[in-house]
């Protein structure tokens, strides 16, 4: 009898994002089969893993692991650019089942999310933040702002103070500065109102939608 592949639902408040994630799976769906996708949506279908891209959510113990579920059985993996020894730890303890770095390849998040689905609780082999933006989609992505840099939009376009961005992204203060600086001199604005404006017209606002597949 073969081996059924991993039911898989993801999950993020941004449809391309999720898409983009669902996309690099694709060709992986005799190990991996993606059956779901939410952007601000509870999970409905009966899936094996919950995967949790953290890009612009929250993270952490501030992750309602109870919430993602609404009391199934599948496992919580947190799927994030932030490898943050003391981040992993408390999304652990909030009852995350594994946490896998952004800077995995897809075979190696496959690996990762069926090793999960076995009962292991997996976790980056090191700490820091992964270089570079080769896995999935964001938005922004065409207009040349990077992962990171899209996320800080997302955030004040989410009406979020620079405070609360480095909390949210666990990221520095002088590292958000940065990224504003960076984005406002790629979209052309020089305000964070402009930025907004900007961004509402460019799909930064979070989507609500789900996808089923059979």
């Amino acid at each position: 009898m073969s081996k059924q592949p991993v039911r898989v639902a993801i999950v993020n408040d941004y449809e391309i994002v999720v898409a983009g994630t669902a996309a690099v799976l694709a060709p992986f769906a005799e190990r991996v089969r993606v059956v779901e996708l939410d952007s601000r949506q509870p999970v409905v279908s009966d899936v094996d893993v919950v995967l949790y891209d953290s890009f612009g959510q929250v993270q952490g113990s501030d992750v309602d692991v109870d919430a993602l579920l609404d009391h199934g059985t599948a496992r919580v993996v947190i799927f994030s650019w932030n490898t943050d020894a003391d981040l992993v730890r408390r999304s652990v303890a909030a009852g995350a089942g594994g946490y896998v770095s952004k800077g995995v390849d897809a075979e190696q998040l496959v690996d990762a999310i069926e090793r999960i689905h076995a009962g292991e609780v997996v976790t980056p082999a090191g700490a820091g933040q992964p270089d570079g933006d080769a896995f999935g989609r964001w938005p922004g992505e065409e207009h040349g702002l990077s992962a990171r840099e899209s996320e800080v939009l997302g955030l004040i376009c989410q009406g979020l103070s620079n405070e609360e961005i480095t909390r949210r992204a666990w990221i520095g203060m002088n590292t958000v500065k940065t990224h504003i600086r960076n984005l406002y001199r790629k979209i052309g604005v020089e305000s964070r109102t402009q930025a907004v404006l900007w961004g509402t017209e460019q799909g930064f606002k979070p989507d609500r939608s789900r996808t089923l597949r059979p």
